[in-house]
């Protein structure tokens, strides 16, 4: 999946599968704080597993961290680094 506006999609349906929001994933700008809005570490550890799931990568220790999973945009900048483009 390379095209950009795809992999968000993506994003946010995982997001809203796995996140435990109390809001639509859908709402959330692309630079919301996910954390903000309501994420917790343990449900921030289902999404990257969604996420490694749906784009068949594995996250690296190095983007184990609080940063990578803090918005749409951040999510999806590492996506984009671990699958190539």
């Amino acid at each position: 999946m390379t095209d950009p506006a795809a992999r968000t999609d993506a994003i946010r349906r995982i997001l809203a599968q796995h996140a435990r929001l109390p809001v639509e994933a859908a709402q959330l700008g692309d630079e919301a704080d996910l954390y903000e809005a309501g994420m917790t570490s343990l449900a921030s550890v289902n999404v990257m597993l969604a996420l490694e799931g749906e784009f068949d990568v594995e996250f690296p220790d190095h983007m184990l961290r609080r940063g990578v999973f803090q918005s749409i945009a951040s999510i999806r900048a590492a996506v984009t680094e671990l699958v190539g483009g």
